[in-house]
């Protein structure tokens, strides 16, 4: 049995959590139309707009458009990808984290841009191929080999703040449900200089 200091730990540590913290994530990516305060709407590349709450403690982050040559061994990078029939991933994106974000989401796991699409964080370890197309990413648990197609879009991401969520800016919003079903923001990634976040 549980003591009752223990109970009241856990029951206050489940006090502290958001209401929203258990609900699936969805990621809405458009373009925002208005900033209220903490309530933005975005325009989802498909579908009517959609209202968003920003969390008290929402993380922004700002994205800029990056090239290959960007990409250097020992770079932290974000990528999704889809598999390919030798086991090795094609990259549909790649996101290069400014140095004080690495670590940001370390590992690889399923991810929602294409059907069978995956995310991939880690740090770049060695590059081969025509112009250094073909990464090796190592994570926390693994690696994968992954390809870069001509013509994906390459990122680079670092720390902004709210100011940086403004109209006209596109956008992906991490969200959750709210009780009364409100998409609520916990962490945002906003296109500066007209960058699509395409992640």
């Amino acid at each position: 049995m549980k003591s009752p200091i223990v109970a009241l730990s856990l029951a206050l540590s489940a006090l502290a959590l958001p209401a929203w913290a258990d609900s699936p994530v969805v990621r809405i990516r458009g373009t925002i139309e208005a900033v209220d305060g903490a309530h933005v709407t975005i325009k989802p590349r498909l579908g009517a707009s959609v209202q968003v709450t920003l969390a008290e403690s929402v993380r922004v982050a700002t994205a800029n458009n990056a090239r290959i040559g960007d990409i250097q061994p020992d770079s932290y990078i974000g990528t999704a990808a889809t598999p390919q029939p030798d086991g090795t991933l094609k990259a549909l994106e790649v996101a290069v984290f400014a140095p004080s974000m690495r670590g940001t989401g370390d590992g690889h796991y399923p991810w929602d841009l294409e059907k069978e699409s995956t995310m991939t964080n880690g740090a770049v370890g060695t590059l081969s191929g025509t112009g250094d197309r073909t990464i090796r990413v190592t994570y926390k648990g693994g690696e994968k080999t992954i390809t870069v197609p001509e013509g994906v879009p390459v990122v680079s991401l670092a720390p902004g703040d709210r100011s940086a969520i403004k109209a006209g800016a596109r956008v992906v919003a991490v969200t959750r449900a709210d009780a009364n079903g409100v998409a609520v923001a916990d962490r945002v990634i906003v296109g500066e200089n007209g960058t699509v976040p395409p992640m």
